[in-house]
């Protein structure tokens, strides 16, 4: 299976390719992102743009994959609602429908959140976004598409966050999520678990289009 993934400098997507890597079944993972990967590895392929919403003059790289695992995105903090649309919004369904014509079987996999609203009309603005760039890649027409919508995220093998907010949290929280996971382990998914997990869903399918926390530990 080739693979294209987009964000694989964050938190997820640094999940995703390790798993990829590690998966024998995957020939080749081409990574799609603003800024140099600090791995090398014989079937990692980068590829560099400042735009991801532009991908005009790179269609011979782009076709021919089997799937995309569109992890790249941003926090909501201290952002209004039209700068988060353009970049969650515009840009994820410019890349979407650029890609849809090079790759007629590509299977979809976005990484939304946890309480998404697929309304479009909920009170919390993030999650209107999300919902509404969730339902427009659903009817775009790939072969699959599929919304992962994770809850706490547990850093794995090493694995941090590029918001520094966000890390020292997982520093804070680190030593008590074994305790944690008993009573609540119902809201979290690791990073390897999401790799796998995205992996499973491109080979196999899923039941349904979007799937919950417990969906993704599931598989």
């Amino acid at each position: 299976m080739r693979v294209i993934l987009t964000g694989a400098t964050g938190m997820v997507g640094q999940g995703v390719l390790r798993e990829c890597l590690l998966d024998p079944g995957i020939t080749e993972v081409l990574a799609i992102g603003r800024s140099p990967l600090a791995q090398k590895h014989p079937r990692l392929r980068e590829l560099l743009l400042p735009d991801l919403g532009n991908l005009s003059g790179h269609e011979s790289e782009l076709s021919g994959f089997d799937a995309c695992f569109f992890c790249a995105g941003v926090s909501s903090a201290g952002m209004s609602e039209q700068e988060y649309t353009r970049i969650t919004y515009d840009l994820t369904t410019r890349f979407a429908h650029a890609l849809l014509p090079l790759n007629p079987s590509l299977t979809f996999i976005f990484v939304s959140g946890a309480s998404t609203d697929s309304t479009e009309k909920g009170r919390t603005m993030w999650a209107r976004v999300k919902g509404r760039t969730e339902n427009a890649i659903l009817t775009m027409g790939f072969k699959a598409a599929y919304m992962f919508r994770p809850g706490f995220i547990q850093p794995m093998h090493g694995i941090r966050s590029k918001t520094r907010l966000y890390q020292i949290v997982y520093d804070l929280t680190g030593p008590l999520l074994p305790l944690l996971k008993k009573p609540f382990g119902r809201y979290i998914n690791t990073t390897e678990q999401i790799g796998r997990a995205m992996l499973a869903v491109a080979r196999n399918s899923y039941s349904k289009p979007i799937l919950e926390i417990a969906d993704i530990n599931r598989f």
